[in-house]
């Protein structure tokens, strides 16, 4: 299967190739961006290089796809999108995102979201799109809650970052309710 790119109105949404590594690790080195991500900052670019690896390998075994998120007006890589745990035959998957602060608030992962929700139920025929998030991470929860998404519960020390283990929220968005609303 040849990686899908995907095209919004602003945004190239591409596959992470090792020619990204630098924006990479831009992004997960950034202490904003990965505060609710549940894993370290990068702190030497053999990481970034090692998750392109297996974003590449998971997408060949097809049980998780990521793009890069790139500007059309300026090229700029500004962050990625992905599915992650995709079962295909279960039909179900987990999305997951992050954006340089520079951008925040300027509807791109929400425009990003959409194309991938997209992709997920006319393309991948899934029915289940979960997600979760820091129940302190509220600008991620409400665009999960304004693309239709419902909170399902809170997942009871689901997340271990900084030492610990951290309660979630869940959510999920189902191919039917997707249907109504498009």
């Amino acid at each position: 299967m040849k990686f899908p790119v995907l095209e919004t109105k602003r945004l190239m949404l591409i596959e992470i190739k090792e020619e990204h590594s630098d924006d990479i690790f831009r992004v997960f080195s950034n202490d904003k961006v990965i505060e609710y991500y549940g894993m370290s900052p990068f702190t030497q670019m053999d990481q970034a290089q090692n998750i392109i690896k297996s974003f590449s390998k998971n997408f060949i075994e097809k049980r998780s796809m990521r793009w890069g998120i790139v500007l059309k007006d300026t090229s700029e890589f500004v962050g990625t999108v992905g599915l992650n745990n995709l079962l295909l035959p279960s039909k179900r998957t987990e999305i997951g995102y992050d954006l340089i602060p520079d951008y925040w608030r300027k509807g791109i992962i929400s425009e990003a979201v959409e194309a991938v929700i997209h992709y997920c139920f006319e393309e991948l025929n899934l029915y289940r799109i979960g997600a979760v998030t820091f129940p302190e991470n509220e600008p991620s929860y409400k665009l999960l809650l304004k693309l239709g998404f419902q909170k399902e519960g809170l997942l009871r020390g689901y997340i271990y970052q900084n030492d610990k283990s951290n309660d979630a929220f869940v959510f999920s968005l189902i191919q039917p309710d997707w249907k109504k609303v498009k």
